[in-house]
């Protein structure tokens, strides 16, 4: 599980820049941006918080989203 600590401060890299890029934490095992869509797997309760991670998910709904998420390639 993922510090609620943590969960307060991350923002999507993709967006933080130009928008808030808060993060809904989805059921323990997602992290989707709530301005862009990017969805970010947590691997080993660590948040893979990686631009090209979340492309690969954009358009996949949250609904259809693999629990628990792979690991990263």
């Amino acid at each position: 599980m993922v510090s609620q600590d943590l969960l307060d401060i991350l923002r999507c890299p993709a967006c933080v820049r130009e928008k808030e890029g808060l993060l809904e934490y989805y059921k323990e095992t997602w992290l989707i941006c709530q301005d862009c869509g990017r969805k970010y797997p947590i691997v080993d309760d660590i948040p893979v918080m990686l631009i090209d991670e979340g492309d690969k998910w954009v358009d996949t709904a949250k609904e259809d989203l693999p629990i628990p998420p792979p690991n990263p390639a």
